[in-house]
């Protein structure tokens, strides 16, 4: 998502950065350019109206102008503004001072809402708390299963309806009876999934209406597909309208959407992103900063988020032991087969470069897939290994080399280049924990090489 904005932002403004002085024509004909940028990436035309004059009065004051870097200014302004459209600051799930908190799930079908419900229950259990999810749409028994599935796959309980006739099933009565339910087992959290429809629609209004009323709900989020653009804007107006919304999470974010949606919903309906769906997988979900977005989109990356997705992915402890293996020689190929598993973890390398200044530039690399393929392929290599020669890579002779190639669909070549990387990434990391003596002899190094 945002791949074309980010890139052409990054050219707008590379051209500004560039000139030494800037006049109120230079930044004149950037903003054509950025207005017709953001009206292609799909955002509301009155949003990109008020962005634009906001951005103008700013960047022609004198201020600016004047300063030793203008077009550097420039772009403090567009960030400023790109952040103060989606919200400016982070807004997170409003938790209850006397639990339960109950979070009231709504959208139209289709949108991810059973998933996404799953998500968030995920989340937060692994920040200790007991949660409940209730499948409240009986209409769709399927729905039901699947979040009683999810709910298997992430130790997570489940209430469900048990009228058997499903379709007469009270929705209103089956959340009362969810939230009496987590009231009573001590809950911290009860999410509940309510049913959708293919369009809005005067009866699933209603419903969700009644519900809100008997819940009393200190969260209703709604479930936006972010691929369908403006109408996604237009749907978050007319339940926001009917219903009373909280804030929106945003799924299928990792496709093609073009980012209207994201920046257009908080400066239309004023409710603020929470979330948004990265994919399917059930930690698939990320909480949504505005200005570590709009660092996103002007090509500075957002290197915090990497870090924290780093930190749900590995332990201090696995970290400090990696590290102290790796600046010493006891590090193995057992040991890097296990980091290249914790790298995946981390997501995919397009994710990752995505998080990273400048990390656009190499999106055709990413595209292509080599990196991941790559990474299989070493993956391969070391699993056709036995466990000693893992631990001990001095025993791989010319027949052992053969087989591993055999094992591992590869050849005999690229174990050997294996093996040499390895020991140079040893080399290179034991080095740089030398200190200053250290990285003159890395230099020295890589100079050599």
């Amino acid at each position: 998502m945002l791949d074309a904005l980010s890139e052409k932002f990054e050219r707008i403004l590379k051209k500004l950065r560039g000139q030494g002085v800037l006049t109120e024509d230079n930044i004149a004909e950037a903003l054509k350019e950025v207005r017709l940028a953001l009206l292609e990436a799909d955002v509301n035309f009155k949003v990109v109206k008020d962005f634009l004059d906001r951005v103008r009065e700013k960047a022609v004051g004198q201020e600016v102008l004047k300063s030793l870097t203008p077009g550097h200014q420039v772009v403090k302004v567009v960030w400023d503004e790109l952040r103060g459209m989606m919200g400016g600051e982070r807004s997170g799930i409003s938790l209850a001072s006397r639990p339960p908190t109950i979070i009231m799930m709504v959208g139209l079908q289709g949108a991810g809402k059973t998933t996404t419900s799953g998500k968030l229950a995920r989340l937060f259990k692994g920040q200790g708390k007991r949660v409940l999810l209730v499948a409240a749409d009986p209409r769709r028994p399927a729905a039901g299963d699947q979040l009683a599935s999810l709910g298997r796959d992430l130790g997570i309980d489940v209430h469900r309806f048990d009228q058997i006739d499903a379709s007469r099933a009270d929705v209103v009565r089956i959340c009362q009876r969810g939230v009496e339910r987590g009231q009573e087992q001590g809950y911290d959290l009860i999410v509940l999934d309510t049913g959708g429809r293919l369009h809005v629609d005067d009866e699933l209004m209603a419903e969700l209406v009644a519900v809100k009323q008997a819940v009393n709900p200190h969260e209703v989020l709604l479930v936006a597909d972010a691929m369908t653009g403006q109408d996604a804007v237009n749907m978050a107006g007319q339940f926001d309208q009917q219903v009373g919304l909280t804030g929106v999470i945003l799924t299928k974010v990792e496709g093609d959407a073009r980012g209207g949606a994201v920046l257009s919903i908080r400066a239309v309906t004023g409710k603020p992103i929470k979330f948004l769906g990265m994919g399917e997988k059930l930690d698939a979900l990320e909480p949504f900063h505005p200005d570590r977005m709009a660092s996103r989109i002007l090509g500075m990356g957002d290197v915090l988020s990497l870090i924290e997705k780093a930190q749900e992915t590995f332990s201090r402890e696995e970290a400090e032991a990696a590290q102290k293996k790796l600046t010493s020689s006891t590090f193995t190929l057992e040991d890097f087969r296990s980091q290249l598993g914790q790298m995946n973890r981390l997501g995919s390398f397009e994710q990752i470069l995505g998080m990273l200044p400048g990390g656009q530039k190499l999106k055709d690399l990413a595209n292509s897939g080599l990196p991941e393929k790559e990474m299989k392929r070493v993956a391969a290599m070391i699993d056709s290994m036995t466990t000693r020669e893992r631990r001990d890579h001095t025993l791989i002779n010319g027949s052992r080399k053969k087989r591993i190639a055999r094992g591992s669909g590869t050849s005999v070549q690229e174990v050997n280049r294996l093996i040499k990387q390895f020991l140079q990434a040893r080399k290179i990391a034991k080095v740089m924990s030398g200190g200053a003596g250290g990285r003159r002899q890395l230099a020295q190094m890589l100079r050599g090489m």
